[in-house]
């Protein structure tokens, strides 16, 4: 195990140009090595593919990967080519050329890693040629895809389980940032006939600052953020289509280069806008969710969201592609009733079984009680995923604060209705008990004789069901997902309920307290004056790179690594290794032409 340890690091720095794993990378590469079974949960821009990507590179054998959108299998392989690993996408964008070549290499052995989409590899040929091709790990990226309770089920994922069975059992590794207790075990079920080692990581993605506001006029609100953060890249969501194409033509309007694209839009068209958008700076994409998921853009400084998501796994990958470098990155997400209303109007008109749009109603509720919380965001996101925290300081209501009234006694009575009812009920039938309302299930379970019926006929059922979601902020109760919507006490809640303490809720939620003005600056990286000549050189140096490799920018190098080569001024090119990212096959490819541009603006001594 030592020896394989020693090899995988000596690989991440001569391959990858990284000089130490990131938390939790180690165990799972071992654990892959070692040729168990895995399920790793880990945020979005931890280092996910990197968990099987190098395992590959060591092992004797082909890595296959499952991967959910041509774009995103188009990104790794590039992003892997770039390195010197011998990579390829099988999917409907291959042309014959290229599959022959994959063909080629796989009868050689030459090839390390071959992505494909769930809908070919369930064909038989395809799974006869990988049992042939000596096939030695099996990877599946986006896992919760599999789970009927994950935000973005897919049925083409149910075959996977088979798959795995007909070559042989592979060792697999099964990865996603999005699982909460109930998708986790699903996947489990679907994929592993005995228990994976799960890795579960914080959920926490400290870099990014999260900001939520009520909806005023989206336009100006969206077009005033981007403004002070000009000539950074970003994402913009909105809910429609129609609404993504108004909303980058009022930016253009505002001037900022904002691109569209969502999925109505001509194929080479939306292409090229995504191209546009990952290959240079300061350019903001206007999109649906139909942007995103294949998209490994490491330097997007913010994701703002014009609409509410469809729920808080959504939220959370959305946001999620913002500050993938590890730098400091924004959120800005408005909401509004109208937003509220719409979701939900969604999900009853959805073409779903009854059982799923209670599970969307749950996971939207929760959406929006992280919007009227009255306490930290963070806390109440990593509290969703069933992690405690600390405040973190660094979100809108840590450091603007908002306006609250003591609700100690709004929230005695809506626990005490649950109580009574044996925490046994969802939202609606605890606020008509609130309320005094004799429905038909109020009268049928008796619950017109409880204490608590009618005590709340001070606020009406749109308030009750706002004090709901945020004493779910509060962490005072929890939502059973997974069963039928009932809300459960916790201690926290309990201690409420005894009253050994006091509760604050938000008052008026979509009308907020004066806030103070954050600072206009973009929360991203400093470079110090003297350096910033060079940055911007090196920036226009991998622009000309990438426009003449017709690559991504930052396959030929991240804002990381220019800014480490910036602040850090190698003056030799042995020394270039020693910067972030610069592995040996980039050091050949880029090195001297890099180096050439930091030598030209002096060493560090001379700038000073």
């Amino acid at each position: 195990m030592a020896s394989d340890s020693a090899a995988a690091l000596a690989a991440l720095h001569r391959v990858f140009g990284f000089e130490s794993f990131r938390p939790g990378q180690a165990e799972i590469v071992q654990a892959v090595l070692d040729r168990q079974d895995v399920l790793a949960v880990m945020p979005t821009g931890s280092g996910k593919s990197l968990c099987y990507q190098l395992p590959a590179i060591l092992m004797n054998g082909l890595a296959v990967v499952v991967s959910p959108l041509i774009a995103l299998m188009r990104d790794q392989v590039r992003q892997l080519q770039g390195f010197g690993v011998n990579a390829a996408a099988l999917n409907s964008a291959t042309d014959e050329a290229e599959r022959q070549r994959i063909f080629r290499d796989l009868r050689a052995g030459d090839l390390r890693l071959l992505y494909v989409a769930p809908e070919r590899l369930v064909r038989p040929e395809t799974v006869a040629f990988l049992k042939r091709a000596n096939a030695g790990l099996l990877a599946i990226d986006e896992a919760h895809c599999v789970s009927q309770w994950g935000h973005d089920f897919r049925p083409e994922y149910l075959g996977l389980g088979a798959i795995r069975e007909e070559l042989g059992n592979l060792p697999t590794i099964a990865l996603t940032a999005t699982a909460d207790a109930p998708t986790r075990a699903d996947i489990v079920q679907k994929l592993f006939q005995s228990g994976p080692r799960e890795f579960i990581r914080s959920f926490d993605r400290p870099n990014l600052h999260l900001q939520m506001r009520p909806k005023a006029a989206a336009r100006k609100q969206i077009g005033d953020f981007i403004q002070a953060r000009k000539g950074l890249s970003g994402i913009v969501y909105c809910s429609s289509r129609r609404r993504t194409e108004e909303m980058a033509e009022a930016l253009v309007g505002m001037g900022h280069r904002a691109l569209p694209y969502h999925a109505g839009m001509e194929q080479g068209q939306r292409d090229a806008n995504q191209d546009i958008f990952l290959r240079e700076d300061g350019v903001v994409m206007v999109a649906t969710v139909a942007f995103g998921m294949g998209i490994d853009k490491p330097d997007v400084r913010y994701v703002c969201h014009a609409d509410l998501p469809r729920n808080v796994e959504a939220y959370y990958q959305e946001i999620g592609r913002a500050g993938r470098d590890g730098l400091p990155a924004e959120t800005l997400t408005l909401y509004g009733l109208d937003d509220m209303r719409f979701r939900r109007i969604q999900i009853e008109d959805g073409e779903t079984s009854e059982e799923r749009k209670r599970i969307e109603r749950q996971r939207f509720n929760a959406l929006v009680a992280l919007c009227e919380s009255p306490r930290c965001r963070r806390q109440t996101l990593l509290a969703y995923f069933g992690e405690a925290s600390e405040p973190c300081g660094h979100c809108d209501l840590c450091q603007d604060g908002v306006a609250t009234f003591d609700g100690s006694i709004e929230a005695q009575k809506a626990m005490s209705a649950m109580l009574r009812t044996g925490q046994r009920f969802g939202t609606e039938h605890l606020v008509q008990i609130l309320l005094g309302n004799s429905t038909d299930a109020i009268l049928r379970y008796e619950h017109d004789r409880l204490p608590t019926f009618g005590v709340g006929k001070e606020h009406d059922a749109n308030t009750w069901r706002s004090i709901f979601r945020q004493l779910y902020g509060a962490g005072l109760i929890e939502l059973d997902i997974a069963g039928h919507g009932a809300w459960l006490i916790t201690d926290e809640g309990k201690a409420v309920l005894r009253k050994q303490r006091d509760v604050q809720l938000r008052r008026e939620t979509l009308q907020p307290a004066e806030r103070k003005r954050r600072g206009a600056a973009a929360a991203v990286a400093e470079v110090g004056a003297a350096d910033q000549p060079l940055l911007a050189a090196l920036k226009e140096l991998r622009r000309k790179l990438a426009a003449e490799l017709q690559q991504p920018a930052y396959v030929i190098f991240s804002d990381r690594t220019l800014i480490e080569l910036a602040v850090k001024r190698p003056t030799a090119l042995h020394r270039l290794t020693e910067i972030h990212g610069i592995g040996q096959a980039k050091l050949e490819r880029f090195g001297q032409a890099f180096l050439d541009v930091v030598l030209a603006h002096g060493t560090l001594e001379a700038a000073d």
